[in-house]
């Protein structure tokens, strides 16, 4: 279970340190801003339109569908009991470099403007033929900002190399009590099978993550007839042996190399609805009541239609086999409780924030560039319209990173962690508002 705790250590230093890095950051930004305003301004989506047609938030209906209890029960009783995410931070076999450790290429997908305050690149030979995907962090867990007495930042990564087990997917734990120290380890996604016999890999890009309570929620790309998976992070299991292959192999169990293995508990089916919408990146919102899983959908530059963003209520009950999972009806769907339309495409991120006081939720898209070349845009837009932030002499609004990653955001730091490339970085939300504004 879940022990909570606050550590005010390192406090001072970690103050001096994120000043360096943020002046670091500013320089490289400075340095960037020619090519950046070069870029041709994106376009304006507009006001959000609410959605309201029972035609319409029917395609937004997920169908739930819960890992049988035997299944887990009888894969732990094969595997040895489940770790928690104590056990795998202690496992660290991996470090983050910070910024100035870096390569000038690295560091060329780093937003402009706003400017990161912290920033950190994977290690080159752990994420070889590897794509990074979503972000979330203990912020999104727990209000509290921690996971026991750990701050934990979670990175998916999907395979990206054309071998034969491809399409897995993999989540790195980072240990991120000490800012100038990150390291981690990962956690090959799957799925049980058989009975819970065995497990597969989860055979789908990692398109978007939150990690709610003990839940972590995840969606998968086209392709995959379930559209959201959910991971215990109470429930991470042990591997036998470092074989290049996943579930049972004579001798134990194997997780393509990795130590652990995090096997879904549940999952969720897009409606039979025609047009039915994908969940694609995806973030918590805690100004709601309930709070609340935002979801977006990915429509290309080209499309011929509006992107759908909307919201689904998370369940707070003291049922821990339930806890942290979408609310259900009396029929296991899952309804939106709120949908809008948008004139924006190629949505990588999203976020749905209340400001204290304020009577609607701000909605924060960042949009890849066209043709995923070039860096992408930060919109905030409501339903009274839409503003990006902007650099350089003529206002271009190709200011953001250039793979426009997962957006997360950690009210106890105040801190936007996003991820582009093979750089992880956090941009305070106060500097986006500034630069909106």
């Amino acid at each position: 279970m879940k022990q909570r705790g606050r550590h005010r250590r390192r406090r001072r230093g970690r103050a001096l340190r994120a000043a360096l890095t943020g002046a670091a950051l500013a320089l490289t930004g400075a340095a960037t801003l020619i090519s950046a305003s070069q870029a041709t301004v994106a376009d304006d989506p507009g006001a959000l339109k609410p959605l309201t047609s029972a035609a319409g938030t029917d395609a937004l209906r997920l169908t739930e569908h819960r890992v049988p209890r035997p299944w887990l029960d009888r894969l732990s009783a094969a595997m040895g009991e489940p770790v928690g995410v104590d056990t795998v931070l202690d496992s660290a076999d991996h470090r983050l470099r910070e910024s100035s450790d870096c390569t000038a290429g690295e560091r060329e997908s780093l937003p402009v403007s706003p400017a990161a305050t912290r920033a950190y690149c994977w290690d080159d030979a752990d994420t070889e033929g590897w794509r990074p995907g979503a972000v979330t962090t203990s912020g999104d867990a727990d209000e509290d900002g921690r996971w026991g007495t750990h701050r934990v930042i979670l990175s998916a990564w999907s395979r990206d190399d054309g071998m034969p087990q491809g399409g897995l997917a993999r989540v790195s734990f980072v240990d991120a009590d000490d800012p100038a120290d990150l390291g981690y380890t990962s956690a090959l996604l799957a799925v049980p099978v058989d009975g819970g016999h065995d497990y597969r890999g989860l055979a789908s890009p990692v398109t978007g993550m939150v990690w709610y309570q003990d839940k972590l929620l995840v969606t998968t790309a086209a392709g995959d007839s379930d559209a959201l998976y959910v991971y215990d992070v109470e429930r991470v299991q042990r591997v036998t042996t470092a074989a290049n292959a996943v579930g049972r192999v004579p001798g134990g169990w194997a997780a393509d190399g990795y130590g652990y293995v995090l096997p879904a508990v549940a999952s969720y089916r897009l409606s039979d609805t025609e047009g039915a919408a994908r969940p694609g990146a995806i973030s918590l919102d805690r100004g709601t009541a309930p709070d609340s899983l935002v979801a977006s959908e990915r429509v290309a530059a080209d499309g011929d239609r509006p992107t759908r963003l909307w919201r689904y209520a998370l369940r707070t009950a003291t049922d821990p086999e339930r806890t942290g999972l979408p609310v259900t009806d009396s029929g296991g769907h899952v309804n939106a409780v709120e949908a809008y339309e948008t004139g924006a495409a190629e949505i990588g991120g999203l976020l749905s924030h209340r400001p204290a006081g304020a009577a609607r939720s701000e909605w924060y898209l960042g949009r890849a560039a066209g043709g995923q070349d070039g860096r992408g845009t930060l919109w905030r837009q409501n339903t009274e319209g839409a503003r990006a932030t902007e650099c350089g002499s003529d206002r271009s609004q190709r200011c953001w990173s250039g793979r426009a990653g997962s957006l997360s955001y950690w009210a106890r730091t105040g801190e936007v962690w996003s991820q582009s490339g093979r750089m992880l970085f956090a941009v305070p939300l106060t500097s986006i508002e500034d630069a909106l504004d």
